[in-house]
Parts: structure tokens; sequence; C-alpha cells
């Protein structure tokens, strides 16, 4: 039943996985390891409590396993709880000082809750046990205002010539190689580490352009005029979710600091809720094949539409606390603005966007967790952003004045008139906090952590230009249309 539930797990069938696996603990209760597994799909279907429940189980028939008590860890931190994260991680590290992913874990929680001195020492500590932890360095590259020693650096360049190392840690230490090559103006190297890490990714991922390019195309081909005309007004009526969506390194992060700085909206986090009911849409689909969403959508009845929305709401509620809206930031949710239409459609929408030279290499330099296969390749980055561009006019054309985009460049030149903007298209009145969003004290998780707690500036723009000779593969992918002629004059 175990093997099973692997298989449907990794075909996508996590109903069946979840009851195989609990099926499976029913049998053998004391089997920890199998608990641990049915855990794991568990988070995977956003089923928290339930989630929470076998770790704490884990847990007290198993006081002195210090895995399980590090995947508590790992649950609390999932949930928003940092501090009593570290509290466990340190209870951890008591009585296993020399265990370095703990250390790492430790790293991320303080990283998110704003500690970066200690987040720094929390990294240090992981290498200093392991020498060859790429997570550990990788992890200080992500802080994006860490400066590497010439030791680290040494170091660093012996690891990446090792046989012997797992492609997952000479990915890690070429990014950070690249971080740290580029902080010193040493432009050719931090390229040629970039280069090498999204190679081993993009390898491993074997993503297509092709099929990302179906699989988008089928959303215009389907939501239509006349898609959103014959279903009809439908869905939950609620107005508390703000979609933040677009591109990942496109601003998104900025704009939610300063929307959740108001007293009336909520910050969360990358919601997967949505990418979730996309794809239980999906029906009897095979991994990598498009399956039956999006054109499902066209079967939806107005009660099945009601109970999408509400179970969107009922499930985010845990990251929520008291004002009457709330942040979702999942950048890839721009792929199904059509299904958030159908099940919520007061839901407020902001498009975050970015230059594309800017956009398509940030995201080229950033070694994502997970879900951004697009990325490890200029020319795949280049594409992505046209398909993007394309599928976004097309919710501009069938669902006018329903998404409000900001582009990134505007927010740093005026920064108030833009907060305005936004406020106006919420219907929420002006609140000076949202101007000084970098005091806000709440966790931030992603790669722009740091960023967001500073000021508005311009350090992140033309960040492309040190690296021109070597971005014709990206130039030549994207529509010319979307870049300034002396952009392409200056990389051709």
């Amino acid at each position: 039943m175990s093997l099973l539930a692997e298989i449907a797990n990794r075909l996508g069938y996590f109903d069946d996985a979840e009851f195989l696996l609990e099926k499976a603990v029913q049998f053998k209760p004391d089997d920890g390891d199998l608990r641990l597994k049915y855990a794991s799909i568990l988070r995977k279907k956003q089923k928290f409590t339930k989630t929470m429940e076998q770790v704490n189980i884990l847990c007290d028939k198993y006081p002195d396993n210090l895995t399980y008590q590090a995947q508590k860890a790992s649950e609390i931190m999932q949930n928003g709880g940092h501090e009593e994260a570290i509290e466990l991680l340190n209870n951890i590290l008591e009585k296993n000082p020399f265990n370095f992913s703990t250390f790492t874990s430790k790293g991320h929680a303080q990283k998110t809750l704003g500690k970066t001195d200690a987040a720094i020492e929390s990294y240090r500590s992981a290498y200093k046990i392991k020498p060859d932890h790429g997570e550990a360095f990788f992890s200080l590259s992500n802080l994006k205002t860490y400066s590497f020693t010439a030791n680290e650096l040494s170091n660093m360049r012996n690891q990446v010539k090792r046989v012997d190392l797992s492609l997952r840690d000479k990915s890690y230490f070429h990014f950070a190689l690249a971080q740290g090559c580029e902080a010193m103006g040493e432009f050719d190297e931090a390229f040629f580490h970039l280069e090498q890490g999204n190679k081993i990714k993009n390898d491993q991922s074997k993503y297509s352009i092709e099929r990302m390019d179906a699989e988008l195309q089928a959303q215009i081909d389907v939501c239509d005029e006349s898609f959103f005309r014959d279903l009809g007004i439908g869905g939950h009526t609620t107005k508390d979710p703000i979609f933040i969506l677009g591109l990942p390194r496109a601003g998104s992060t900025l704009i939610e600091q300063i929307l959740a700085s108001h007293s009336m909206i909520d910050g969360t986090l990358e919601l997967p809720n949505i990418l979730s009911i996309a794809q239980s849409l999906r029906g009897d689909d095979i991994y990598g094949k498009l399956g039956n969403y999006p054109k499902s959508m066209l079967s939806l009845t107005h009660a099945q539409r009601d109970s999408l929305g509400k179970k969107y709401i009922d499930e985010t509620k845990m990251h929520r606390k008291d004002a009457p809206m709330f942040t979702d930031k999942m950048p890839n949710n721009f792929r199904h603005i059509g299904l958030i239409h159908l099940i919520m459609p007061n839901a407020k929408i902001i498009d975050a966007r970015r230059y594309p030279l800017d956009c398509c290499f940030s995201m080229f330099k950033q070694l994502f967790a997970q879900g951004q296969e697009f990325s490890y390749g200029l020319a795949e980055a280049g594409s992505y952003y046209n398909s993007y561009i394309k599928l976004m006019d097309h919710w501009d054309k069938v669902l006018p004045n329903k998404i409000l985009r900001v582009n990134n460049e505007d927010v740093i030149d005026d920064l108030e008139g833009q907060v305005k903007r936004m406020l106006d298209y919420l219907e929420l009145p002006f609140e000076e906090e949202c101007i000084s969003f970098y005091e806000t004290t709440r966790s931030v998780r992603t790669a722009s952590s740091e960023q967001v707690r500073k000021p508005v500036n311009k350090d992140g723009m033309a960040r492309w230009k040190p690296y021109a000779k070597n971005l014709k593969p990206l130039v030549e992918s994207l529509n010319q249309d979307l870049l300034l002629p002396e952009d392409i004059s200056m990389i051709n």
C-alpha cells in the first residue's frame, strides 16, 4: 500500500495516495516512517490540522527521534510559527550540536523573521560542521546582502570541482558562487557559475517550452468571451482575497509588503490552494499531460462554483488574522485567472509586472525551491515571459477592468502614487503605513525578504547589463516589441 501510494503521489493522484497511506497506518500504527509519509501527503493536500496531528503522534511515540522533532519544527514553520520552531530546533541542537541541517532550518526561520545576523550565524554553524553542505552557502547568498570572505569563496570553488559531490549540493554552490563573484565585479566567473547551476537544474527538470505553451494556450482556447457569458454570474461572493500574481522576481513581494502594512489587509504566503483546486479539476490526468482542465470548468454548476470558492476561503483561514482582506501571492496563479473569476468573482487581482530583461535575468539568477522550471534557461525564461504576456492580454480582453497592472518600475519612481492607485482599486482608505512598509515586522519567506525591509530603491534595475554579452539567447527568445531598442543593440 505504501508503494502504491508513492506511485499515486508521483502521478498526481493525491486522493488515492492519502487513502492508501491512511489504511496502511491503521495496519501498522507503530511504523514511524509510514506515518511520516502519511503526514507528507496530508500536507501536500493542505490538510494542515491533520498533518500536525500525525507529526505530534510521531513525537509522542518516539520522543528521542530527532528526525521527527525536526519534522514537527518544519510543520510549525510552514504554519507561520517561526519563534516556536526556533525553540524546538534549539532543543534538538542541545541533544545533537552537530546536526548541520537543524542549524540550516533555524537560519531559515530567523531569516523569515528578519533576524539576519542570527541567520548568518546559524548558516555558518551549519557549514562549519559539514563544509560541503551547499544549502548553507546558498542560503547565505540568498540573503542578497551577505558578502563572502576569501576563505568561503575558496572553499566553494574547491567544492564544485569535486566529482563525488551530489548534484544538489553542486547546484547550491554554483548559485552561491555566482552571487559571490558578482559582488566582487567578477562577472565572467559569475555567469559561468550561473550557467553551470542552471544546467544542472534544467537537465533534472526536463522542462518543455512546447508543453508549457500548450498548457497556457489551452486557457485562451477554453476561457473565451462565450465561456464567461454562457456560465454567467455565480461563485462564492466573498471580497476577502487579493491575488498578487505574475512572474517570479517581478516585484510581487514588494506589493504584498506594501498592502500587508494596511490595517485592513492580512499578508499571508504564496498559497498553493488555487493550484490545488486546478489540479483537482484535471480528472484522470497522467503526469506531464494536460488532462481535463481547463475544459472541465465548462461543466461546473453554480453549486460547485460556490462550493469551490468557500473551500478556498475555509482552507486559507489558518494563514489569516482578523483583517477583512488578505493577500495570496502565488505568482503562477496568473494561469488560473479564469478559475478564480468563476469561483470568486469579487476577488481582486493585481498583476505584478517588471521589464523583461530585469525580470528574466533575475529569474535565471535565482535557485527556486520548486515549481519554476522555466527559469533554468535563458531561452526558456524568455519564452515563458512571452506566454505570460499573451495570456494576461487575453484575460484583459475577456475580463475587462478585472485586473490591476502594477509595474515595478512605476512603484520605484512614484511609490505614493502607486500605493494610492492600488488602494483605490481595492476600495480601501489610504494609510501612511503603506509608504513606510519596510518597517512592518511581518514574516517574509521569499527570496526578496531582505529587499522589502528597506525603502524602495533602484538597486535591482539593469542588473543584467554587466552580463549583456551573454544574454543573446534571452533577447532572441523575447518578443522584440517588449524591449527598448537600445537594449537590443547593447546585447546584439
